[in-house]
């Protein structure tokens, strides 16, 4: 007489067990879209840093509980076309002052020692007028492509706002070949010399 309800207590555990699996999956799914997303990078203005058809991990909690910083590979919606991200490189932050002139570029009255450029980028020289001693304005970035002679940039459109921000770049996980695979380097220590 007992087995017929243990089986049932069974089922009923078996499928208490497979909502609860199916529950949770959704759960984690839900947190990692809210956090994580992955954008396809559409040209070379990120070169030698990220290359053309790349696949890149963006950290969309990364600014909840500190501002972005300088050396940072941010996306963001263009500011002339919200509907279009851009991924560039934070230069100055709020309060900044920036001078560039060709390839040399100057934050706080720091020259900048940039190895993440691309070195064999000739037309960088005369892309863009000069921009000598903008002070960034309350909760505006000043961003630029590492490929300098090939990236829409602050230099043309202006600066990017901070609401504007889409998250940080972390990681790049495809393709598994490339050069870069994996974390992005941190280049902070670029920008330590400005207080």
């Amino acid at each position: 007489m007992s087995a017929k309800p243990e089986k049932e207590e069974r089922g009923h555990r078996l499928l208490r067990d497979i909502l609860e699996t199916v529950a949770l999956t959704l759960l984690l799914l839900l947190v990692v879209r809210l956090t994580v997303q992955h954008y396809y990078i559409d040209g070379p203005s990120m070169e030698p840093t990220l290359h053309n058809q790349e696949y890149i991990l963006v950290d969309r909690l990364a600014y909840l509980f500190h501002p972005p910083q300088r050396g940072d590979i941010i996306v963001f919606h263009y500011p002339r076309d919200p509907s279009v991200d851009y991924v560039k490189r934070i230069i100055a932050v709020p309060g900044d002052t920036i001078t560039v002139i060709g390839q040399t570029v100057i934050v706080d009255g720091v020259t900048l020692h940039e190895p993440y450029t691309n070195p064999n980028d000739p037309a960088s020289l005369a892309v863009y007028p000069p921009i000598r001693n903008l002070v960034i304005g309350p909760d505006q970035y000043f961003v630029m492509g590492d490929n300098r002679g090939d990236s829409s940039d602050s230099r043309q459109w202006g600066t990017v706002p901070k609401q504007d921000i889409v998250g940080k770049a972390t990681l790049v996980y495809w393709p598994l070949g490339a050069n870069n695979f994996g974390l992005l380097p941190d280049e902070s220590s670029v920008f330590a010399g400005i207080k």
